[in-house]
């Protein structure tokens, strides 16, 4: 086989069925091994539909503009561990932005977003939510799984206090908003439901909630949907209409032609440049416009 290997929508069909577990990893490669139509070529296809840590990132982690720091905090009975992203100069107050990870946890891309977030003026913190469970691991299927034995309303709680210990941070002006990726933009979805304090939240490609919980939504609400992700995207119309229904402030953009996760540069074949810069573009505005100070 030589040149670039030809990837089909079926191949990243069937990688998004993985890694949101439905299918194993034995599984997949069953099937990506049929789509390809040899081991081979599966073997050469797989890095290009994953993501990859090796890519480099956005941000220089030693960006001269930024100041990036761990820090721990507690939240009920964990301890969270966050990576936190900050303007080097200048003294606030700041917005606060709260960035939550896809389902492979706390990984070099999530902290690469925060950076971005912080060079346009925002306080970023990103937590790692697998933080009651050891922080996140490099195999990113180990963090796959370990995502998804976390209890929700523990995950939630997590996150609200997160947000408050991100508007207590000196140097914030105490408004915060949210953006999750995946699994986080789902959290994005529940935290909107269950903290009243909450002022803006933007979720990437998330699983929507209850529509009945529609009115216990205080924040305004900017969703992006990936117009190829058919499983996340049978959501959309009844979690409009609940939201039109409870008066809930909300933007819905569907990005056409784009697979889920199409905002993460990490994986070649699902990430499109073009929709990723718009809803970045769209989502620093937004933000801005709920959370700066007049």
């Amino acid at each position: 086989m030589t040149g670039t290997p030809k990837i089909t929508q079926a191949m990243i069909d069937a990688y998004d069925e993985y890694t949101h577990l439905t299918l194993d990893r034995r599984g997949f490669m069953a099937r990506l091994t049929g789509l390809a139509g040899s081991a081979a070529a599966a073997a050469a296809i797989l890095p290009l539909i994953a993501a990859s840590p090796a890519r480099a990132a956005i941000v220089d982690p030693r960006d001269a503009r930024l100041s990036t720091v761990w820090a721990r905090f507690p939240a009920g009975d964990t301890e969270m561990r966050a990576y936190v992203a900050k303007p080097a100069e200048g003294e606030g107050p700041f917005p606060g932005v709260l960035v939550i990870h896809e389902n492979r946890g706390l990984n070099a891309h999530i902290q690469d977003v925060a950076r971005r977030f912080a060079l346009d003026g925002f306080i970023a913190v990103a937590p790692d939510f697998l933080s009651s469970a050891g922080g996140t691991p490099p195999d990113e299927d180990a963090a796959r799984e370990m995502i998804g034995g976390l209890d929700g309303e523990r995950t939630v709680a997590e996150a609200v206090a997160s947000r408050e210990w991100l508007a207590a941070l000196p140097g914030s002006n105490g408004k915060v908003g949210v953006v999750g990726f995946c699994w986080g933009g789902g959290l994005v979805n529940s935290m909107a439901v269950a903290d009243p304090a909450l002022l803006a939240g933007v979720a990437y490609y998330g699983r929507q909630p209850d529509p009945a919980d529609a009115p216990k939504i205080r924040a305004a609400l900017l969703l992006h949907y990936a117009g190829l992700d058919e499983r996340i995207n049978a959501g959309i119309e009844a979690y409009r209409a609940a939201l039109e229904a409870a008066g809930v402030e909300h933007e819905i953009h569907v990005y056409e032609g784009v697979n889920h996760a199409f905002n993460n540069d990490t994986s070649a074949a699902r990430y499109d440049k073009q929709a990723s810069d718009l809803a970045f573009e769209r989502t620093v505005t937004f933000l801005k416009e709920h959370l700066v100070d007049d």
